[in-house]
């Protein structure tokens, strides 16, 4: 039972980000076996078409079906937004009415994506960063570049990640591409095996400074030491000395 509530949980689209949104409602629609209603519509038949009990029953089940969908969207949207829709007879009309609103034309997506063809170009990763924050900064651009129509193969989003890493990895970037196909390399797998080369740069890192500490405080322990005895040696020597220690002696 939780399960089917989870499932059944709707996307909310408030007119931003309708790519991303409208990507998550196309899933949820597939998961309960309706989208090719937002993508065909109701089939309804030509007027003064007779239909049998059978057609009836099955129109009126995609009828229902579409009521379902158009529920789906409305408790999607923001007010403002259904009020924006004057159509709202079909869940197509619907959602096709959404994507001409909010969807952008063919001018505003290419400029959109000349954009971040520019933004990735110029991605690199910086020294503060770790492996972890690199990758989502690239990812993040490369789906919406995908989202936009690009064609963007792992392939090229690998080759972009061990072009633009910090120096310090250029000796693992070097062994990756002698040792492995690039090409066929995943997303993933690279990451896997960045982060686990980032764990080692940091452990000998932490080893080298707990090394250098140790050696810092044996040395001010030396110091201390040396400092002090001959401090005490002399100093004892003339605080000690006394005249009734002194004895006479006649010639």
């Amino acid at each position: 039972m939780e399960s089917e509530k989870l499932s059944t949980k709707i996307p909310y689209f408030d007119g931003q980000h309708y790519d991303h949104w409208s990507e998550l409602m196309e899933n949820l629609l597939c998961a309960k076996g309706l989208w090719n209603l937002v993508k065909t519509g109701v089939e309804e038949p030509v007027e003064g078409t007779t239909l049998t009990n059978e057609q009836l029953e099955k129109l009126e089940k995609s009828r229902r079906a579409d009521h379902q969908v158009k529920h789906y969207l409305f408790r999607a949207i923001d007010r403002t937004i259904f009020e924006q829709i004057l159509d709202r007879s079909t869940s197509k009309i619907v959602w096709d009415s959404l994507k001409r609103k909010f969807g952008g034309n063919a001018r505003v997506k290419k400029s959109m994506l000349n954009a971040l063809r520019r933004e990735f170009e110029v991605l690199e990763m910086i020294d503060t960063e770790t492996i972890t924050e690199y990758f989502a900064r690239v990812m993040t651009v490369a789906n919406k570049m995908r989202s936009n129509g690009e064609n963007m193969p792992d392939s090229k989003v690998v080759e972009k990640i061990l072009r633009t890493l910090t120096d310090r990895f250029t000796y693992v970037v070097v062994s990756i591409e002698e040792s492995q196909d690039t090409e066929a390399m995943s997303i993933d797998e690279l990451q896997s095996s960045l982060v686990v080369h980032e764990q080692k740069f940091k452990r000998i890192t932490r080893d080298d400074e707990q090394v250098l500490t140790s050696e810092s405080n044996r040395g001010r322990g030396r110091g201390k030491g040396r400092g002090s005895n001959q401090g005490r040696g002399r100093g004892s020597g003339r605080q000690s000395f006394s005249k009734a220690n002194v004895e006479c002696f006649k010639t």
